[in-house]
């Protein structure tokens, strides 16, 4: 063929398949919400419409059987997508490096960023109303794109600049941590839970 594509970016999507820890997860969560003041201080002080556990809470799989459960899921999903990328990890795997839970109000969103310093990110989703928002994926390219025009409404998902990618109760969406995402505003009613990972 006269044109191929290069420098493929990888988006693993999957369903955790497990409604019982599903169920169990989101009511952790909701207890986490409750308890957990210095997240609920942290949340208030930096504008998080609701609660995250980010900067209050580094021992969940240890803390609660849920998440213990939880992380043995995410090691084999993130195992076969670090061969999917063709990582060369010369005989090791990568490890989870943090786990933290987002509870995220009507009209909450988290503009776009990178995780640095890690390998493998991604979000399992727990409670997902409807509108509350799909995860933004961006072309690691755009701000070399310079003079090109912009797509056609009808370009092949690989070709377009942005990605949304609609999550459901359940779903687990792993990226390169050097991918710039965002979390699209949530326009629902209800709360949106998901569970937020690193691996390094």
């Amino acid at each position: 063929m006269p044109t191929r594509s290069l420098f493929a970016t990888q988006f693993h999507e999957a369903m955790l398949g497990d409604d019982a820890l599903l169920g169990e997860i989101e009511a952790s969560v909701r207890a986490l919400a409750e308890d957990d003041r210095a997240g609920r201080g942290w949340s208030k002080a930096h504008g998080y419409r609701g609660y995250t556990s980010y900067a209050s809470l580094d021992d969940l799989p240890q803390r609660d059987p849920a998440f213990a459960d939880l992380k043995r899921h995410l090691d084999r999903h993130v195992a076969a997508f670090a061969k999917d990328c063709a990582f060369d990890l010369g005989g090791r795997r990568l490890r989870l490096d943090s786990i933290w839970v987002n509870l995220l109000k009507p009209g909450g969103t988290h503009s776009g960023h990178i995780h640095p310093h890690s390998v493998v990110s991604g979000t399992l989703y727990v409670a997902v109303p409807v509108g509350s928002g799909a995860l933004k994926l961006e072309d690691p390219r755009l701000p070399m794109l310079m003079a090109a025009p912009p797509r056609a409404d009808d370009a092949p998902e690989a070709l377009r600049p942005f990605v949304y990618a609609e999550p459901q109760p359940g779903s687990i969406f792993l990226w390169e941590s050097w991918l710039r995402h965002e979390v699209m505003p949530h326009a629902g009613k209800g709360e949106r839970i998901s569970v937020s990972f690193n691996y390094r």
